[in-house]
């Protein structure tokens, strides 16, 4: 615990994480009374990594993403807290502003957006996904993790203003480790929707996957990224296809 630092306390939730939960780590202590990291079984160090950083570690049994997300909000006590997954991590200019709004701690203010850029092989991607502005620092009692899985959002009860500087994202550190991700959360998307009420057809099935990848093309420019734009927007066009697939399975097995 920094008893130096603002009001706010870090959520976390890992498993299995060791590559990235240092980065993560490292980010916040400056800026963070207690971190709390909610472990859903790790079989690597992160555990050992997490205590070795001063940080609180409560394990808990995978309950999807919301509940996992929602229970670490709930476990901090400050007057703000900052959720993070266990591959985020702050950039310098993010520390600054989430450190200043938590100080000057604006009465008018429930939360604050942080643009989220994805990171490869310690190269940022500028351009892929962007803008991606996701609330991650929340005044207490004023916000919840809800919505589909594997990419619930904190809805907030009052004003969410913008900041600067960047989350950064390292979510995959190779192709195939990008590319089972990627069919994994359409897998997971899918299920998700499912319980919603959606339903999958063929012609979803055709149409989604390419235009998922001309989003990322044309729309946010990631050929300007580099060979790995091309992957990545080839990659969304995976998720798509692979989430009307199973869409596609689940609603004819119920007719």
């Amino acid at each position: 615990m920094n008893e130096t630092a603002p009001d706010l306390s870090v959520a976390i939730i890992a498993c299995d994480a060791e590559r990235t939960i240092t980065r993560t780590l490292s980010s916040v202590a400056g800026v963070a009374r207690r971190v709390v990291v909610v472990d859903s079984g790790s079989t690597d160090r992160t555990v050992e990594i997490c205590r070795e950083h001063g940080a609180e570690v409560i394990h808990r049994e995978w309950e999807g993403y919301a509940r996992q997300k929602q229970y670490a909000l709930e476990q901090c006590d400050s007057e703000w807290v900052l959720s993070l997954d266990a591959d985020e991590s702050l950039d310098a200019e993010a520390e600054e502003e989430v450190s200043r709004c938590v100080k000057s701690n604006d009465p008018a203010v429930a939360a604050y957006a942080v643009n989220r850029r994805v990171w490869f092989r310690d190269r940022e991607l500028r351009f892929t996904w962007q803008p991606e502005w996701i609330t991650r620092v929340v005044r207490r009692g004023k916000g919840r993790w809800e919505g589909y899985e594997p990419h619930p959002a904190l809805i907030v009860n009052g004003e969410v203003r913008r900041i600067g500087g960047n989350i950064r994202h390292h979510a995959f550190a190779t192709i195939s480790e990008f590319v089972q991700r990627q069919v994994g959360h359409g897998l997971v998307t899918a299920e998700s929707y499912y319980k919603m009420g959606r339903t999958g057809s063929p012609l979803k099935l055709l149409v989604s996957p390419p235009t998922a990848i001309l989003q990322q093309l044309l729309r946010k420019t990631s050929w300007r990224d580099g060979w790995i734009g091309w992957v990545a927007a080839f990659g969304a066009g995976i998720q798509a296809a692979v989430k009307h697939m199973r869409l596609l399975e689940l609603s004819r097995r119920s007719t």
